[in-house]
């Protein structure tokens, strides 16, 4: 079963509190999705652990409900 991008949406805001999320669904077919995650949580971090921090929450969702997932992560400007 797929994924809504409203699903996805709250598991990224619920797993990184006070991030910025926009989920694009990238066919309209529910399955390849693409994800800008904005958060200070990610100051200091590379972009590696960045990207593993959006993947851990998603709950091991990712690669069974979730197809596709490409991820763009940024640190808000002051």
């Amino acid at each position: 079963m797929a994924m809504t991008a409203g699903e996805i949406e709250t598991l990224i805001r619920d797993g990184i509190p006070g991030s910025d999320v926009q989920i694009k669904d990238l066919r309209g077919d529910g399955n390849h999705y693409a994800a800008y995650v904005e958060s200070t949580a990610f100051l200091g971090k590379s972009r590696v652990q960045q990207h593993q921090m959006v993947y851990e929450a998603l709950q091991g969702k990712m690669g069974d409900e979730l197809h596709a997932l490409a991820i763009q992560t940024a640190i808000p400007e002051e």
